[in-house]
């Protein structure tokens, strides 16, 4: 039996999705449920992922069932290709299984050649509407299958328009447009030295082709990363009998959605033009009249539109977007979709319909994309001022929000114009660990380098900052304090924004409008709250970040960062002392210094998440991060430890690392220094034993995270220093103070020994942007340099750095799991690593059964919401 390929419209149903895509399945079930939709067939997605394993052809097979179907069509329409009585024009339009708005390609008006058009001006006595049809099905045609450009065709309008003295193209005339069309055939053999095809059949191929072939454009390719979508999954193409809003006054065509996709309010939302083709109203050729002014020029076909709304809005129990067109009064429907809207709307609807008895509370929950709760946690743009803006380049948004202040280019400037009460936002080539005092005082972070997961990136979404990263295009010098873009060059002290969820930059200031979360938001959480298993932690390390985390929903600290807490100026002077140290005792009399400053950190950490896990991980980056590199700092440094300025460049230039990533840090610094380890252990207890006293019914049980571990051995003797420590501090107050000391998991052959591992310790978290690094070999901050090349040439679909990579990463952290808990029945398990707030993350976590994930403070409502809808997916 052959293999099925094409689906007339009357044989397919909504739930063929995957096969149909979304739009062919939509049309099926519109036809099922008997609305006026113009008819015709879906060609699958599986017949797109067979064209790309045949090399980009359709094989004869495939070819052999379309042909059948345009006999089957032509039977149910009354209507021939090529037909000189009663020809059939098509419409050929892509249609994947998850919505893709304007990222594919469409034809319109195919089946028209010189004898066509001709029949079509006579029989319906509208020669200006035929002839705007062939003009427009050329320049289609030309454009997406053959490629030839639009912009020649355009400047081919515009010219005759100025000769004819007219504005719109509405006012050129039948004999103007049968010219345009000779016009553009003459260009289109110019660019391609052949005639325009005349034989529908072939024209038809073509536009097949050129849809599949779509799936496969940039602008897909892109929009597929940042939606999950899989690029095997394929377009599917749907060939569909044309219905014409051009063909004059009683003509029109439009595009209504059932709800307002800004704000959720219940009611038509949408635009019309009359004698146009649907093109006219997406591309925003002419400007549309709104929805409703529809209803005094087609009464009948508006009542008939009001009717099919409410159908389908209750037939799909969701807000629909529709396309439809008006044909000499009479409605035909060209599609249905769930619509796409703001978070703000799409909180707004989905509390509507579980009030309207539409939905259930768990369905409202999986309706919503954890993705864009982003946009309403933090600052935006006000939307009037964005929209009369120009933008002058586009990084990646690594970090949502809205930023606007003065151009400054270091840590330091950023600092000190923020104490005068200037708003900064600090520009720089790249970011590092030290800068991040100058990143908290700044409005924003704009950096030329780095991906998704760069420092500025990793950092920025932990403060709930914007940042812009990767902006290629700027050419920066830092010395001078400038860089230029998109024709400007800013100096310190000008005036920028920029807008960290779509990545653009703008110059001067645009102002700001506060997120403000409402009644909505409150309530689906509450639901998700409800449904979930999985636990959502923060990733924190200031008392600020932690007490927003809570606000948005915390329940404990999965990771705090405790070399974040060391930068200050007068504590990383303290630590610098102790790294150019000779002896232990030095050593120990600088840690001393640090001590008090650690402790009411913690102190703070604990009051912010009100007796709720405190997880702390001791000491991680290697020493050479924490040295001077201004020659200011090393003379005062070297002053300090009676040293020579040339002794501590030679104990800097000795902590050099090849590969640092792979150096001397984590517990390796423990084991050489046990004496960190114990100053952080006391800090952690003794602010603990302090916080208790004031709260005696805190459930407090300080959590000790020893990072970097790969063998046994080393956790053993880290915990050694910690338990001996901890155990004389509570003794020495008196304390029946609970702790627990546990690792990270973040080195492949700790996944792999978990079992010996897991005998030592209380908890695993895992670390997977490290995890991910060693497991892939590659490092996140220079894989930015290969990773387009790996997208383009489809070895990768995703920045496995911001998406967990559950193939070979998520096989180690099962093993860790498998091989950890018989080990220990008491362990529980997290993750802290940057993929604790990605939505499909989330859910391999709550697959493999880990107790909690921790994330940024603004991605816990992210995290919440994608714990529920994993839950709730999995029964």
């Amino acid at each position: 039996m052959a293999k099925k390929w094409v689906y007339l419209f009357s044989e397919g149903n909504a739930d063929m999705r995957e096969l149909l895509g979304g739009k062919g399945a939509n049309l099926a079930e519109m036809t099922k449920i008997g609305l006026p939709v113009p008819q015709g067939f879906t060609i699958t997605t599986e017949a797109c992922t067979q064209y790309y394993e045949d090399g980009r052809e359709i094989n004869a097979e495939i070819q052999s069932q379309i042909n059948d179907y345009i006999a089957e069509m032509e039977k149910i329409t009354g209507k021939k290709f090529g037909d000189k009585e009663n020809p059939l024009l098509v419409s050929v339009r892509s249609g994947a299984r998850a919505s893709m708005p304007g990222m594919m390609d469409t034809i319109l008006n195919l089946g028209l050649n010189e004898d066509v058009v001709k029949v079509l001006a006579e029989k319906s006595n509208n020669p200006r509407w035929a002839w705007d049809c062939y003009r427009r099905f050329i320049q289609m045609y030309s454009d997406v299958v053959m490629e030839v450009g639009k912009k020649y065709f355009e400047e081919l309008i515009d010219k005759m328009k100025e000769e004819r003295g007219v504005k719109q193209d509405v006012d050129l005339t039948a004999e103007d447009l049968h010219e345009l069309a000779n016009q553009f055939k003459a260009e289109y053999k110019e660019k391609l030295g052949q005639d325009f095809p005349s034989d529908p059949k072939e024209q038809l191929m073509g536009a097949i082709k050129a849809v599949f072939r779509s799936w496969d454009n940039p602008r897909a390719n892109v929009y597929r990363r940042d939606n999950d979508i899989p690029y095997s999954w394929g377009t599917a193409v749907n060939v569909q009998s044309m219905a014409f809003g051009n063909m004059g006054d009683d003509c029109g065509t439009g595009v209504a959605f059932t709800r307002d996709p800004a704000t959720g309010e219940k009611g038509l939302f949408g635009e019309f033009l009359t004698n146009a083709q649907g093109e006219d109203v997406v591309a925003g050729v002419r400007t549309p009249m709104h929805i409703n002014e529809m209803e005094q020029k087609f009464p009948e076909a508006f009542k008939q539109f009001v009717d099919v709304c409410k159908t389908l809005e209750e037939h799909y129990r969701d807000m629909q977007d529709m396309e439809f067109t008006v044909e000499h009064g009479k409605l035909y429907m060209l599609q249905t979709r769930n619509g796409k809207r703001t978070a703000k709307a799409a909180l707004k609807i989905a509390c509507d319909l579980v009030d309207e008895g539409m939905r259930s509370e768990k369905e409202a929950v999986a309706m919503i994309d954890p993705r864009n709760l982003d946009t309403l946690l933090h600052p935006q743009f006000d939307q009037k001022a964005l929209k009369a803006a120009t933008p002058l380049g586009k990084g990646l948004g690594a970090s949502p929000g809205a930023a606007c202040g003065k151009v400054v280019f270091t840590a330091e400037d950023a600092e000190a114009w923020a104490e005068r009460g200037e708003k900064v936002v600090l520009v720089r080539l790249e970011t590092s660990p030290e800068d991040i005092t100058g990143m908290k005082s700044s409005q924003g972070i704009l950096t030329v380098r780095g991906g998704m997961t760069s420092h500025a990136a990793v950092v920025a979404r932990g403060m709930g900052k914007c940042c812009v990263s990767g902006l290629g295009d700027i050419v920066i010098d830092e010395a001078a304090k400038k860089f230029s873009l998109g024709g400007q060059t800013f100096h310190e002290g000008d005036p920028i924004s920029i807008d960290g969820t779509t990545g653009n930059v703008y110059a001067g200031i645009i102002p700001t409008v506060d997120a403000a979360i409402v009644g909505e938001f409150g309530r689906i959480m509450a639901w998700a709250d409800k449904y979930r298993r999985l636990k959502v932690r923060t990733n924190a390390d200031t008392p600020t970040d932690a007490k927003k985390a809570r606000e948005l929903g915390a329940e404990g600290i999965g990771l705090c960062r405790t070399e974040h807490m060391f930068f200050d100026p007068e504590r990383i002077a303290a630590f610098r002392e102790m790294i150019c140290s000779d002896t232990l005792e030095e050593r120990e009399e600088a840690l001393a210094k640090i001590l008090p400053y650690q402790q009411k950190d913690f102190e703070a950490l604990y009051e912010a998440m009100e007796g709720n896990p405190v997880t702390i991980r001791f000491l991680d980056p290697p020493l050479h991060e924490f040295v001077p590199t201004e020659e200011a700092e090393i003379k005062k440094l070297a002053d300090a430890k009676h040293k020579t300025v040339q002794e501590i460049k030679d104990i800097i230039a000795s902590l050099h690392e090849f590969n640092p990533m792979m150096g001397h840090r984590g517990c390796r610094l423990a084991v050489t220094y046990p004496e960190i380890a114990a100053m952080q252990t006391k800090a952690v207890i003794r602010a603990a034993i302090a916080v208790k006293k004031n709260h005696p019914d805190w459930k407090l049980v300080p959590e000790i995270m020893i990072p970097l571990v790969s063998e046994d051995k080393e956790l053993k003797f880290v915990k050694k220093t910690v338990v001996e420590t901890a155990d004389a501090e509570i003794k020495a107050a008196g304390s029946d103070l609970k702790y627990e000391v546990g690792t990270m998991i973040e080195i492949p052959r700790a996944c792999v020994t978990a079992d010996a591992i897991a005998k030592d310790a209380d908890f695993f978290c895992f670390g997977t942007n490290d995890l991910t690094q060693m497991t892939f070999g590659f490092s996140r901050d220079d894989a930015g340099k290969f990773l387009n090349a790996y997208y383009d040439t489809k070895i990768f679909e995703n920045d496995p750095f911001a998406k967990l990579d559950q193939v070979g990463v998520g096989k180690l952290m099962k093993m860790a799991i498998e091989l950890g808990r018989p080990a220990n029945k008491d362990l529980h398990i997290g993750i802290c690593g940057e993929h604790g707030g990605d939505p499909s993350s989330v859910e391999f976590c709550d697959e493999i059964g880990l107790d909690y994930v921790s994330c940024s403070p603004f991605r816990v409502p992210v995290a919440r919401l994608a714990a529920a809808q994993a839950a709730i997916k999995r029964g």
